[in-house]
């Protein structure tokens, strides 16, 4: 990795100097919770009953890391609409799949309790899901106040918007943010705005994918697939980490 290159990002950071990041961002979905699988599943079950068909690689494709919106389109451009109870339908259904089978990425809890620097959570899915998910894995409390969802932005991934809207709220500047993402649109959303990204596929929805290459190609500047690793290699430029 070029270190000057890195140091230059981070805006005010010096070369003379110790760089940190003054904020790190975590998806939701495939990071903090590993929730990819079920939800495609759930997805591919409702389009099915609205005569949609869609294999588990396409919607992983197609919607992985993306608003409904993308569902919506997607429809559309095929000639077939999705009626507006469609989206109430799938809320329910990745509901019931959640309360289910949802568990937390291993080592996630870990992690947000170790940080010593600001973080936050912004993920693409809607603020009941969101909820949902986190109070099931056992991490609201470590991440209340701080959870910012694509409903709050006129332009979900891979647009910056909902980043850079974290990042503002949370006092933070882009270039010295960090976003942990498992998505190619989520990765392409932070490099957009100006922000340093790891891609993590730690997830189910990655085995026998090659996410790393996936990730790599859309600006990941480093990938991992375990959240015990989250401080080594460039992990340990975040200040307060445990070596």
């Amino acid at each position: 990795m070029d270190l000057k290159a890195t140091f230059r990002r981070a805006g005010d950071c010096r070369l003379n100097r110790p760089c940190r990041y003054e904020l790190v961002i975590f998806d939701c979905d495939g990071v903090l919770v590993d929730s990819e699988l079920l939800s495609c599943n759930a997805l591919i079950d409702c389009l099915r009953r609205h005569a949609v068909e869609v294999d588990l690689k396409t919607a992983m494709e197609r919607f992985l890391g993306r608003s409904t919106g993308a569902i919506r389109d997607y429809c559309a451009a095929a000639g077939k609409p999705l009626p507006e109870a469609f989206f109430a339908e799938l809320r329910l259904a990745v509901r019931a799949a959640f309360t289910t089978a949802l568990e937390p990425v291993p080592g996630s809890a870990d992690v947000l309790r170790s940080l010593k620097v600001p973080f936050c959570v912004a993920s693409s899915s809607d603020p009941d899901r969101i909820d949902h998910s986190l109070r099931l894995a056992g991490l609201s409390s470590l991440v209340a106040g701080r959870i910012f969802s694509a409903a709050m932005v006129a332009n979900g991934k891979p647009a910056p918007d909902l980043f850079l809207h974290a990042a503002a709220c949370m006092g933070a500047a882009p270039a010295s943010s960090l976003v942990v993402e498992d998505s190619e649109s989520g990765v392409e959303a932070a490099r957009a705005a100006g922000m340093t990204v790891w891609g993590f596929v730690g997830g189910s929805h990655y085995k026998g994918r090659d996410g790393r290459r996936l990730l790599a190609a859309a600006g990941a500047e480093r990938v991992f697939d375990r959240m015990v690793d989250f401080y080594e290699g460039e992990g340990r430029r975040i200040d307060g980490a445990h070596r």
